[in-house]
């Protein structure tokens, strides 16, 4: 039998002064087109190994720690969490945050960006699901609002872009891009000419732009694209673009000790 690989962790010396990390698809128990780390729950994956691989997930980074996710719909709804939920009862919403320590927070993501944001000085963490809806709608601006009413300074947020579709990877129709273009004219820059009536979308980048323009001085993006590394990360718009009828989930992590 072939021992599983082990949990790749990618970690930014912008957050270490917290419990966190980015996870892919190594060093899980899945198997199949779900093979690895998959944490998702409405993925059709085995229960059974989905609840091992999120065992292992929060083992890896904050061990003993309760897990939160959330039940993401591609908003711009930041939850906080104040106590730990029933095992079954997750949240609405695409952000979380929290002052507490042990509650460990979980973003899901298989193409969309996962933001984590710390304010060590406070206390304050969180953690966002930031695809194009959710950051076009401002799921980041809600993160930081969140984190301020738990005694978070703007000027003291940090914020680390995790592994996500990239730019080369991402085709969007003419519609896409009018969609921004006539919120801010200045969002044409996050679009690059691809084949006729085809453009290539850098979610990355404009994450990054939002981030900054909501006063975040201090940010960080891994530059990791999940389509292309089908070995590290799981992605949506690689299994749509074979067919598959199910795809796996990874998690990124942060949470106070």
């Amino acid at each position: 039998m072939t021992p599983s690989p082990r949990i790749e962790l990618l970690r930014t010396p912008l957050l270490d002064t917290v419990a966190h990390g980015f996870l892919g698809r190594r060093g899980g128990v899945s198997n199949g087109i779900h093979g690895g780390l998959n944490v998702g729950l409405g993925s059709e994956d085995d229960a059974d190994a989905v609840a091992e691989n999120r065992r292992r997930a929060r083992d890896t980074v904050l061990p003993s720690a309760r897990l939160i996710t959330c039940y993401q719909i591609h908003s711009a709804e930041a939850v906080t969490v104040l106590t730990a939920p029933e095992d079954d009862i997750r949240p609405h919403g695409d952000a979380l945050v929290t002052d507490r320590p042990g509650l460990l927070l979980g973003i899901l993501t298989a193409d969309c960006a996962p933001v984590l944001f710390a304010d060590a000085q406070a206390g304050v963490v969180g953690a966002a699901h930031a695809g194009w809806k959710g950051a076009f709608g401002g799921i980041t601006d809600a993160t930081l609002v969140a984190m301020e009413a738990l005694g978070a300074r703007r000027e003291r947020i940090v914020a680390a872009i995790g592994p996500c579709i990239a730019r080369a990877s991402y085709e969007v129709d003419a519609a896409f891009l009018r969609r921004f273009a006539e919120h801010t004219p200045e969002n044409e820059r996050f679009f690059a000419d691809g084949r006729p009536d085809r453009y290539q979308f850098d979610l990355e980048a404009y994450v990054a732009h939002r981030l900054a323009a909501a006063g975040v001085s201090r940010v960080v993006a891994l530059g990791e694209d999940t389509y292309t590394q089908e070995d590290r990360f799981f992605s949506f718009r690689r299994a749509t673009h074979r067919g598959e009828p199910s795809y796996g989930r990874q998690i990124s992590l942060i949470g106070l000790a």
